[in-house]
């Protein structure tokens, strides 16, 4: 129950983050692309790599720390994150297929989704 309310902290926490970041950037630059989330996502890619291995071989550091950082504040943050950590894992156990065939699907499933919300809403 601890882990719960750790995750739902940590997660408050990094879409906080998120929604300032976006505020932050549509304010004060102006690009052809997203540039918060791009940059949230990098982050917050870089951020869980770093804690992947900083807590990968510490059993010491609190249970609830780890995943108040890891599934918590990367997941509210980004979800691009764990997308980002499973994909490096499959590529260091060498599953190059699974790995490609995971990047396509989400992507590709990802938006037909979009499209179906999109469609959906209209019908209202």
């Amino acid at each position: 129950m601890l882990n719960l309310f750790a995750i739902f902290l940590g997660g408050g926490i990094g879409a906080v983050l998120r929604y300032l970041a976006g505020l932050y950037f549509s304010a004060n630059f102006r690009m052809n692309m997203p540039a918060s989330t791009f940059i949230v996502n990098i982050l917050g890619s870089f951020i869980l790599g770093f804690l992947y291995i900083l807590f990968i071989d510490k059993p010491e550091i609190n249970t609830e720390l780890k995943v108040a950082l890891t599934v918590g504040f990367c997941g509210g943050f980004t979800t691009f994150s764990t997308f980002s950590l499973e994909i490096f894992e499959m590529l260091g156990n060498s599953n190059f297929y699974q790995a490609g065939l995971y990047i396509l699907a989400s992507l590709l499933f990802g938006l037909i989704a979009v499209g179906l919300g999109v469609y959906c809403a209209k019908l209202l």
